[in-house]
């Protein structure tokens, strides 16, 4: 994918249209945003799941914005072609329109980002706008919002009643009207995403929300096997990269116990004229 042009809000508008499926994944660190972008990834999200599958936290709450812009400017510098969304933590944009605004532009100013997301939807309705007025692009995440997973009774499915998917849909209009280009939705029943497509014309993904949406995202540490914690039902396993790595520490560790590392091979070697001027 050397020869890829820089990913644009223009090209995942285009790509809709045309109903060709958009592939976004979260990354953490530079080579991980590296070996995505020579895959073709057209999206990359620095996630605030960051706290839970890299930071060992039990929750995204503890993650600051500084810890979001060190590591969303390592995945910059690895993806240049990428769309970057920056994920805004908890209580970065919760307390007003101001503070939002004014870290959603850390985002672009400090990380290179392309856009920024952000939880919730009539509620933060205000916050989207001035953002959006800022200049700055925004995608809205609805749906199962893990910031207010309390609220919503724990990590469940949401809209599966009349009353909650009427106002999933209520939701999405009101971040496309505040200007939001894309929506996620988390864990939603398919029938619903696709009853929000028909009320909206922003770019819908999803993440367990179907096959019907304009593109899809999951945890790359899901995919890859980094994450033992849980695996939610919607995550497809494509590797099991934590049994490797494991394995290979075990053997390290047991070659090291067993004096088969370091050998000959790994070893620096001086002249012997050089040492005598050393012992003599």
């Amino acid at each position: 994918m050397a020869d890829r042009t820089k990913v644009t809000i223009q090209q995942l508008f285009e790509m809709k249209r045309r109903k060709e499926k958009i592939s976004w994944l979260t990354a953490y660190d530079y080579p991980t945003a590296l070996y995505m972008d020579r895959a073709g990834i057209e999206m990359i999200l620095t996630g605030d799941s960051l706290g839970m599958v890299v930071l060992g936290y039990e929750s995204t709450l503890p993650v600051t914005m500084d810890a979001m812009i060190l590591h969303t400017q390592a995945v910059r510098r690895g993806a240049k072609t990428a769309f970057l969304v920056g994920d805004m933590p908890y209580m970065s944009y919760q307390p007003g329109v101001e503070t939002a605004i004014r870290n959603a532009g850390r985002f672009m100013a400090e990380a290179g980002c392309d856009a920024i997301k952000l939880e919730g939807g009539v509620r933060v309705a205000d916050k989207v706008k001035g953002i959006v007025d800022s200049g700055i692009p925004v995608v809205g995440h609805i749906g199962l919002t893990p910031q207010s997973s309390a609220q919503l009774g724990g990590f469940k499915v949401q809209g599966k009643d009349a009353e909650t998917a009427k106002a999933l849909v209520a939701d999405a209009r009101a971040l496309e009207a505040a200007g939001a280009f894309a929506i996620l939705l988390e864990c939603v029943p398919t029938k619903v995403s696709r009853l929000i497509m028909e009320n909206v014309s922003s770019i819908i993904f999803g993440i367990g929300a179907g096959d019907v949406c304009d593109g899809q995202l999951l945890i790359s540490h899901d995919i890859l096997g980094l994450f033992e914690c849980f695996t939610p039902k919607f995550v497809k396993r494509y590797a099991e990269i934590g049994k490797t790595v494991q394995d290979a520490c075990a053997a390290y560790h047991d070659d090291v116990k067993k004096c088969r590392f370091p050998g000959p091979e790994h070893a620096f070697t001086i002249a012997e004229s050089e040492l005598k001027k050393i012992t003599t």
